[in-house]
């Protein structure tokens, strides 16, 4: 283990170094020079015709979510009302405790069926807090900024995409963070790890590949760390860092510098505390910043409401003609699913780490769960911010041939200063939020890709917390170029050995929610006949 750590810190010296030494001219270009073979490898398209190319990686994820939705027959649509009761707390009691414990032993056949006596439940946090720990790694800058930055590029039919991108998101979402439950380990203080390290790694031993499975495991918690420093980090730091330096008219060189080293304080006070901290605060934070944005998104389209569906017409004609300069259809295509799944990562596996920690004895009440990550992150807020930018920018060339934008997050506050005055200084509050929220949850998942590579100890959480606040710094110093090609690279590189692994342990997965619908079955049957007070085990 040591002798790991020793090697990465070596590797990262010279970054360090350099960094700490240079303008944020020279960051940018070592930073490229470091990560640009990882990004055109990550993104090679696969040639199909002349005109018809698509990265491969792409491939795996939109294939993936396919095959998830029609093999657990659309849970994404099907089982959109059980998840609303259960983070309401409908089946707490069941989940805690275990439905045979409250309501008896009388069990139809079947191994789908299991007695489950034990008094309380792992975890460490509920269902609503897990939900907004991993909302609060998703809800944040790939909605505000990586939405304008595929309307810009891919014209208003990206955001089709973009939506269909998070409707079937919500059953690999579903498949996940079931898996992340399932297998994960809890230590004699109550401490749990989880996410695609585990299930990969127990999962797939129990398949007998093992050896695959640690593989994919390790692959899996290189990337999450790589993904946790980019998109979770410095992308994040980026774009807070673009909206207040512009704010106010901050034009100095090392604005941007300087807002990281604060930002970097802020969040080294919350991680510190873990994952209890994590999600105490981002169940305030989320839906106080979401509600906002939201708010104002509302406000927006309600003044313009004659224009909404003359939108909508744009988005479906774009999405099929292929307006805008991202190379006909296929571009549109590629740039919409390529921002939804950026922003709901459904199908990468992190949230699995974060819905791990989660209280309950059913793995699949926590899955259904998380399938409303992607509804709420993509098909309504990415949505909503779409129809504000395309609303607002209605009589410009926008429509038709998509406009180049530096700064993803520009194009956002423009859109919504237009109807709103001076709605971009709530907007740069609201992002610093969306970043501040982000950055502590992927804290989090990429420090349990570290403690699996490294393992578990005070010193090894020392460094895995100094690299992931210099990379605050850095990610607030260099272009949104360099920032945004890496984070999309690690995050999509995530996708392959957890889709690989998820595919692989279906079977588990369709068992763990058969188990659970019986459980819930059962409650209501219970209740219905009058055989038992639930109150009593609330």
């Amino acid at each position: 283990m040591n002798k790991r750590l020793l090697t990465l810190l070596f590797t990262l010296a010279p970054m360090f170094t350099f960094a700490f030494e240079s303008t944020t001219e020279k960051i940018d270009s070592i930073f490229k020079d470091y990560t640009g073979w990882f990004v055109n490898a990550i993104f090679y398209e696969i040639p199909f015709s002349e005109n018809f190319k698509i990265p491969w990686v792409l491939i795996v994820l939109v294939g993936g979510a396919v095959y998830f939705t029609l093999y657990f027959k659309f849970i994404n649509f099907v089982g959109f009302k059980t998840a609303i009761q259960v983070v309401r707390g409908k089946y707490e009691d069941i989940e805690k405790h275990g439905v045979d414990t409250l309501y008896g032993d009388q069990t139809p056949g079947g191994d789908v069926f299991e007695t489950i006596r034990d008094d309380s439940a792992d975890g460490e946090v509920s269902h609503f807090q897990a939900l907004t720990a991993a909302l609060s790694a998703t809800v944040g800058l790939g909605n505000i900024a990586g939405v304008a930055v595929a309307l810009s590029i891919g014209g208003p039919g990206a955001t089709f995409w973009m939506i269909l991108a998070g409707l079937l998101g919500m059953a690999s979402k579903f498949a996940e963070c079931t898996l992340g439950v399932k297998y994960r380990d809890v230590d004699e203080d109550g401490v749990v790890y989880g996410g695609p390290m585990y299930y990969l790694t127990k999962g797939l031993k129990e398949k007998g590949v093992g050896k695959l499975g640690k593989i994919l495991a390790v692959l899996f918690a290189i990337f999450v760390i790589g993904g946790s420093f980019g998109g979770g980090n410095m992308f994040q730091a980026n774009q807070a860092a673009a909206q207040f330096t512009k704010l106010f008219d901050l034009t100095g060189p090392n604005a941007g510098l300087y807002f990281g080293l604060v930002m970097a304080v802020l969040v080294a006070i919350v991680i510190i505390g873990g994952i209890k901290r994590i999600a105490s605060v981002t169940e305030k934070v989320v839906p106080f910043m979401a509600g906002i944005y939201v708010l104002a998104a509302i406000i927006i389209l309600f003044a313009n409401f004659t224009l909404i569906d003359d939108a909508f017409g744009l988005i479906f004609e774009g999405a099929f003609s292929g307006l805008g300069i991202a190379g006909g259809l296929i571009g549109v295509m590629i740039q919409g699913i390529r921002r939804g799944a950026f922003s709901n990562e459904a199908g990468v596996g992190s949230a699995a780490i974060a819905h791990s920690a989660v209280r309950t004895k059913y793995p699949a009440s926590e899955g259904i769960v998380a399938l409303l990550e992607p509804f709420v992150d993509t098909v309504v807020i990415c949505t909503m911010t779409a129809l504000v930018i395309i609303i607002t920018n209605f009589d410009g060339q926008f429509m038709q041939y998509g406009v180049p934008i530096k700064e993803g997050v520009e194009l956002t506050a423009v859109a919504f200063d237009s109807v709103i005055p001076h709605f971009s200084v709530v907007l740069t509050i609201a992002v610093i939020l969306f970043a501040f929220s982000t950055m502590i949850s992927w804290s989090y998942y990429g420090m349990q890709g570290w403690k699996f590579l490294f393992g578990k100890g005070k010193i090894t959480d020392l460094v895995y917390k100094i690299l992931f606040l210099f990379f605050v710094v850095v990610g607030a110093s260099i272009s949104l170029g360099a920032v945004i090609d890496f984070s999309d690279a690690m995050i999509f590189a995530m996708v392959v050995p957890n889709i690989i692994g998820v595919v692989m342990l279906s079977p588990v997965i369709k068992k763990e929610l058969t188990k659970y619908m019986n459980a819930i079955n059962k409650k209501e049957e219970a209740i219905e006949d009058g055989a038992v007070d639930v109150t009593e085990h609330m």
